[in-house]
């Protein structure tokens, strides 16, 4: 009986020391490296659409900052469509991200989403578009405004003040579209000799560009300037405006500076472009993203500067 004892003993001893050696012991290196995992910073970004140079390049933007900061960003592309986008911050904020970034495909549509994460207690940014309603942090965007009064400054200066005008509107009821034209229509509606003679949306997209302006060719040939809310729209005008050998005597301005349409300013094709700087754009996102995290105050508006290109 007593050498059954010591046996017995001798085995709790062993499974003592075994356990005390394990490496998956509480406060090991291991567990340290996960709870520190759990505490990275993830951050959600939500795209109006993927199809957008401009946009790809905000994406890279956000996404290089969010790496070197070493934060997880989780990125979806709406493709212009704002119930794809709702269902998409829906699925991000699933998905137990410390902030949200949305650039929206349309302003009044993505209350309810920008609702929904206000009710999971996750901070809001928008970024390029804002939003009309819900509570958001801030917003980093261009002065889109600014561009637009530049942009008309530009065209007035060209024409002498004088001239039949097609401005091409980008989404309806994107604040990216409502603010460019405002700004465009501050300098055009003050000049007498300005006249717009065709004025039609065509959604930010440069097949739509394209044929739009096709079809406003069709009734009036007597065109001195056109004004596209980005260079999407505007490269797709040009199209139509070469195919009828229009080119020449047409000022034509978009806004962006894609790398499309700086090299079409550099050909002589378009004349000029309101530049934003979207991968500046993404990497202020990500930063805000951060102070917020680190419970730092904001503005409510984050001003990214705009210059005009010319060749």
């Amino acid at each position: 009986m007593a050498k059954w004892s010591k046996v017995l003993m001798f085995v709790v001893v062993i499974v003592f020391i075994l356990g005390a050696c394990s490496t998956d012991a509480p406060g090991s290196e291991e567990d340290n490296d996960k709870e520190a995992n759990n505490d990275k910073v993830k951050v959600g970004l939500s795209i109006s659409t993927l199809n957008n140079p401009f946009f790809v390049t905000l994406r890279d933007g956000a996404e290089s900052a969010a790496e070197e900061a070493g934060f997880e960003i989780v990125t979806s592309d709406a493709q212009n469509d704002p119930s794809t986008q709702l269902s998409d911050i829906e699925d991000l904020i699933q998905q137990d991200i410390d902030v949200l970034l949305v650039n929206p495909v349309d302003s009044e549509a993505v209350v309810t989403a920008v609702e929904s994460a206000n009710q999971a207690n996750i901070p809001v940014i928008t970024v390029d578009r804002s939003s009309e309603g819900g509570e958001i942090v801030t917003h980093i965007a261009s002065d889109n405004v600014a561009g637009g009064e530049i942009a008309g400054e530009f065209i007035a200066e060209q024409l002498g003040e004088e001239g039949k005008i097609v401005e091409l509107e980008g989404i309806s009821g994107s604040s990216a579209a409502r603010e460019r034209g405002e700004g465009f229509h501050n300098i055009m509606d003050e000049l007498d000799g300005m006249e717009i003679v065709a004025k039609q949306t065509a959604d930010f997209d440069r097949t739509k560009g394209l044929s739009v302006m096709e079809n406003i060719i069709q009734g009036t040939k007597d065109i001195d300037a056109l004004f596209a809310h980005n260079d999407e729209m505007a490269l797709g005008a040009i199209e139509a405006l070469e195919s009828q050998n229009m080119l020449e005597d047409v000022v034509v301005v978009g806004f962006d500076a894609t790398e499309d349409a700086v090299a079409a300013v550099s050909e002589g094709r378009m004349l000029a472009t309101v530049a934003q700087q979207p991968k500046l754009i993404g990497e202020k996102a990500i930063d805000a993203a951060g102070k917020i995290v680190e419970g730092e105050e904001l503005e409510e508006f984050i001003p990214v500067e705009l210059e005009l290109v010319t060749e």
